[in-house]
């Protein structure tokens, strides 16, 4: 699978050891992704929900994700379009449940150099992407294997699968 490149995301700043139950508060977790997608980040980010656009990326302090195994806390972000989230580090459940549903994480070490509203792009050469800031700087990120990026390209593990099987 090629890896696609993009440019011209906004980014969207928030801290480090941002919780499950940040992404997708848990008295809301009755509903579908698109009322959840309303109350996403409130406790962290009241504008987030409200002004976020397709396309956008999430830049993130370390352990995004910590908190409980809820699925919804990655399809959120998918649901509201961003393009990617960029991190230090992720939790172990949320990482592989972001893939699953085909949502692009990057582990960028320098992360915490992106601004608030900067526009960013991402290359991958290879199977690693690098983070190019508005006024050229790359950040490198970690390697992400071809088959997490076969579930980010198809839209998650079931819809790969989906593709796969036979006819």
């Amino acid at each position: 699978m090629t890896l696609r490149s993009f440019q011209g995301a906004r980014a969207w700043r928030v801290g480090a050891d941002v919780d499950t139950d940040a992404l997708a508060p848990g008295a809301y977790m009755k509903h579908g992704l698109e009322v959840i997608g309303w109350h996403c980040l409130e406790a962290v980010r009241a504008d987030f929900a409200k002004g976020v656009r397709a396309g956008d990326v999430l830049v993130a302090g370390a352990n995004f994700g910590i908190g409980s195994s809820r699925e919804q806390a990655a399809g959120v972000l998918r649901h509201l379009g961003l393009a990617a989230v960029i991190a230090p580090s992720y939790s172990g459940l949320y990482f592989r449940n972001a893939f699953n549903l085909g949502l692009l994480l990057l582990t960028c070490p320098e992360a915490d150099q992106i601004e608030e509203g900067e526009q960013v792009g991402v290359l991958f050469e290879g199977d690693t992407p690098r983070v190019i800031r508005s006024h050229g700087q790359c950040l490198a990120c970690a390697p992400i294997p071809e088959f997490l990026m076969d579930m980010v390209h198809a839209g998650g593990l079931l819809p790969l699968l989906k593709q796969r099987k036979p006819s």
